[in-house]
């Protein structure tokens, strides 16, 4: 699983991770959000009953504030709503012996480039258009085998107020689990 992780951009994490497309864009707040899931289908899903978090889930070390919003611990928001997606799956959190160990990750690519249309000349051009990811694992606390993974990817954009980072999260997440 790889994770993408510049400059020129202070702006929150997740508004980095999640953000609206740039102004020339006609979308809704999580219009540009991607969701892509995998599941193993040998896997008896029902069998599973507990989960327990694997190991930190540092999203990016941020000691000034460029990345993260410093009112909000998106990691900490990230885990709510998973948590949240998990029990309503049925599933509890378990201090010991769990069926599922949960790992998430979040990164930005910076240096992402797509065509997009210049508004002046309605020619597309070559546009740095910042990509971020959320990635959620699910793995099976006997084999050590990942058996369900969920990414979602959105655009980057500066400036957004924690109100809609918390629905681009919630969104994400949301959507990442209904293959669940």
């Amino acid at each position: 699983m790889s994770v993408f992780f510049s400059k020129h951009y202070s702006a929150l994490l997740f508004t980095l991770i999640f953000t609206v497309l740039a102004a020339t864009s006609c979308t809704t707040l999580t219009g540009d959000i991607q969701v892509e899931t995998h599941i193993n289908p040998d896997v008896d899903f029902k069998a599973y009953n507990s989960y327990a978090w694997v190991g930190s889930a540092k999203i990016v070390f941020d000691p000034i504030g460029q990345w993260e919003q410093p009112t909000l611990d998106t990691d900490e928001e990230v885990k709510f709503n998973i948590n949240r997606e998990l029990r309503n799956k049925g599933l509890f959190e378990a201090e010991k012996d769990p069926d599922l160990l949960v790992a998430f990750a979040a990164g930005v690519d910076m240096s992402f480039l797509e065509l997009k249309e210049n508004p002046n000349s309605k020619k597309e051009v070559l546009t740095n258009v910042p990509k971020a990811a959320l990635v959620i694992v699910l793995i099976d606390a006997d084999t050590g085998y990942a058996v369900w993974m969920g990414f979602a990817e959105g655009d980057i954009q500066e400036q957004q107020t924690i109100e809609n980072i918390r629905s681009r999260i919630d969104y994400a997440v949301t959507e990442i689990f209904k293959s669940y």
